[in-house]
């Protein structure tokens, strides 16, 4: 058994891609009142969370526990895997990337954990990164850096109506300044430095998707680009932005602009009618 990927449920991989990469996903959990829920479970849909979000509920979320990636990496390791590169959400934003590296102690063969810095479809497309390599025979550190390059180079956008969510769960980081005037702002947020910090304030949805548009073909730059849209309930808003980004792109992109929602984690912690948009040179 050659190198293996190990990453957690918000890289928002769909399963067929998850199946085709061969890649092992260790789920994070939902929390929806007082029932727990590995994510992925039917009970912890990206439905039932923004059900419960509006009626006020409460939701909150959880990593897995060392001991769950412990278990997973003997398992991977007892399979013939020859070493092991987990790639995870951002620490900055959750205990998951802490978990998976106490849990490598105890794996019985070379694990690196690697700390993507992002959220999302981009630790998805760091993901993919380093598959790449590993399917053309790349080496362990080889693989490590390519995910971590191209992490590096994603650009994560994110359009909420309310940073009401993301300050319960503690996850708002440098956008606490806007958080004064929320109800009079649609906040534009990107991820630096592993945080979730603000773009802009911006007076209306519609503004504030337009200047999101602009800023995603910005970030695109003039090379090849990968791109993904996602939301949490606001399903016809995000298949519009998909194909005005498209069209926009034009040629430079190298695949069809995915539009997917949310996975049940990250939707706990940006609501209803959230959207987000990750831009993802090629890099060669």
């Amino acid at each position: 058994m050659p190198i293996v990927l190990v990453t957690d449920s918000t890289a928002e991989l769909a399963p067929e891609r998850v199946a085709e990469l061969g890649v092992t996903v260790v789920p994070l959990l939902v929390v929806i009142g007082d029932e727990c829920f590995e994510e992925g479970a039917p009970e912890a849909t990206p439905e039932a969370i923004a059900a419960a979000l509006r009626d006020k509920r409460p939701v909150t979320t959880s990593r897995a526990a060392p001991a769950v990636f412990a278990e997973t990496y003997r398992r991977l390791a007892a399979e013939g895997a020859t070493g092991i590169l987990s790639l995870h959400v951002s620490g900055e934003v959750s205990g998951t990337v802490e978990s998976a590296t106490l849990g490598a102690r105890d794996a019985g063969v070379e694990v690196r954990c690697l700390d993507t810095r992002q959220i999302g479809p981009a630790t998805g497309f760091a993901l993919e990164a380093a598959a790449a390599v590993l399917a053309a025979g790349g080496r362990l550190d080889e693989a490590e850096e390519a995910a971590r390059r191209r992490a590096d180079a994603t650009t994560t956008l994110l359009y909420v109506d309310s940073l009401e969510y993301l300050r319960r769960g503690g996850r708002v980081g440098g956008a606490a300044a806007v958080v004064g005037g929320v109800l009079a702002v649609k906040p534009l947020l990107t991820i630096r430095d592993g945080e979730v910090v603000p773009v802009a304030k911006v007076r209306t949805a519609a503004r504030a998707i337009s200047r999101m548009e602009a800023l995603a073909v910005e970030a695109a730059g003039d090379g090849p680009v990968e791109v993904v849209v996602a939301h949490l309930d606001a399903e016809e808003r995000a298949g519009e932005l998909a194909e005005r980004i498209a069209e926009r792109l034009g040629d430079r992109l190298v695949a069809p602009v995915r539009c997917r929602e949310l996975g049940a984690v990250l939707g706990a912690h940006v609501g209803p009618g959230m959207l987000a948009v990750c831009i993802a040179p090629v890099i060669g």
